[in-house]
C-alpha cells in the first residue's frame, strides 16, 4: 500500500482549514485517512500550523512520502523545534 502525508481540506466555503493526514495514495483528497498528525490554518498569520513530528518520523520510516507542501511544513517545524532546544 502506497501511503502519503498530505493535506485534507475542511471548513466552509471561503473559510478553509486543513488537516495533515496520513492516507492511502488512492483515496480522494477529502476521503478516508489512516491518521491525523497535524493541522494548518492559512487564514492565521505567523505560526499557522502544528505537526506531531514523532508521528511524522514514524510514518516516514514506514515508507510514507509527504506532498511538497507538507514537506516544506516539516522542514519549518524541525527548524522551529531545533531553535527551541538551543534556547
Amino acid at each position: 500500500m502506497a501511503v502519503s502525508i498530505r493535506l485534507r481540506r475542511e471548513g466552509t466555503k471561503n473559510r478553509p482549514f486543513y488537516r495533515v493526514v496520513v492516507a492511502d495514495k488512492r483515496s480522494p483528497r477529502d476521503g478516508k485517512f489512516i491518521e491525523m498528525i497535524g493541522d494548518y490554518d492559512p487564514r492565521e498569520s505567523g505560526d499557522n500550523f502544528h505537526l506531531d513530528l514523532g508521528r511524522v518520523d514514524y510514518w516516514m520510516t514506514h515508507g510514507a512520502r509527504p506532498s511538497l507542501t507538507v514537506a516544506s511544513m516539516i522542514l519549518r517545524a524541525r527548524k522551529k523545534a531545533a531553535a527551541a532546544q538551543t534556547e
